[in-house]
C-alpha cells in the first residue's frame, strides 16, 4: 500500500471489492489477498487478453491507494507447449 492507501486504509476492502467488480465488467476474474511480510496484497487474475489485464493494473495504480508489479504466470500446459518450442 501506498502511504495514501494506508492513510485511507478503512475503506480498503471497499476498494478491493471494487477492483474485483471491475474486472468481471471486462470479463476478467480476480481473487485478491492481503499477505505479511514484502506485500500487502496479491491479486490472481484471469484476463481475456494481454492487453485488457495491462490496462486494467494500470487502472487500477493510478488511483494512488497502492503500488505494484504484474506477472504473468504459465499454467503447465503452457509450460510444455513453450519447452517444446526449443529447437
Amino acid at each position: 500500500m501506498t502511504y495514501q492507501g494506508i492513510k485511507d486504509v478503512k475503506n480498503a476492502p471497499q476498494r478491493l471489492d471494487a477492483a474485483a467488480t471491475a474486472a468481471e465488467s471486462t470479463g476478467g476474474k480476480m481473487t485478491i489477498y492481503y499477505t505479511t511480510g514484502d506485500y500487502d496484497y496479491i491479486a490472481i487474475s484471469e484476463w481475456p487478453t494481454e492487453e485488457i489485464a495491462a490496462s486494467a493494473a494500470l487502472k487500477i495504480f493510478s488511483a494512488g491507494n497502492v503500488k505494484g508489479s504484474a506477472l504473468r504466470a504459465f499454467s503447465t500446459n503452457e509450460f510444455k507447449e513453450t519447452v517444446k518450442r526449443i529447437p
